[in-house]
């Protein structure tokens, strides 16, 4: 992220509508629209806004329910977790470090043999770089992942 603080003014004209709601409103998009729900290649997923590495496709699954979903964070310390008590539910909210962009939510209806979470994320929060495109975006460090 630049070192400039981003307005929501910059960021609207960024970003398209559902990926400013989901980002900055706290928003979701509706199950099995998003981009990346059913997204298979071998990559990693971006913060929309900060660029910060968030997901592998190594720990993406088909959970079902209609958004991307993970089983763990490329590095913990990318993500915040922060109590939700919206729709009369409470859940943990996830929220990228750097951007602070809302993403999702973690449920502990996982695979009980990669940890038992389950990160389901809005593909409107993510921004997908194939693993052969790693390298020439910046991420090359992160080509370990899948070697």
């Amino acid at each position: 992220m630049d070192d400039k603080k981003v307005t929501k003014k910059d960021l609207k004209k960024k970003l398209s509508d559902i990926q400013y709601h989901v980002t900055q409103e706290n928003g979701t998009e509706h199950p099995f629209t998003g981009e990346y729900w059913d997204h298979k290649e071998e990559g990693i997923y971006v913060d929309i806004i900060s660029g910060e590495p968030l997901f592998s496709s190594r720990d993406k699954y088909d959970s079902g329910c209609g958004w991307p979903s993970f089983t763990r964070p490329i590095n913990r310390k990318q993500i915040k977790g922060k109590a939700d008590f919206s729709h009369n539910m409470h859940r943990i909210e996830v929220r990228s470090k750097e951007g602070d962009s809302h993403l999702g939510h973690v449920f502990n209806d996982g695979p009980i043999k990669e940890g038992g979470l389950r990160y389901c994320i809005n593909s409107a929060a993510l921004r997908f770089i194939s693993k052969d495109e790693l390298e020439d975006e910046g991420y090359g460090e992160y080509k370990k992942l899948f070697e």
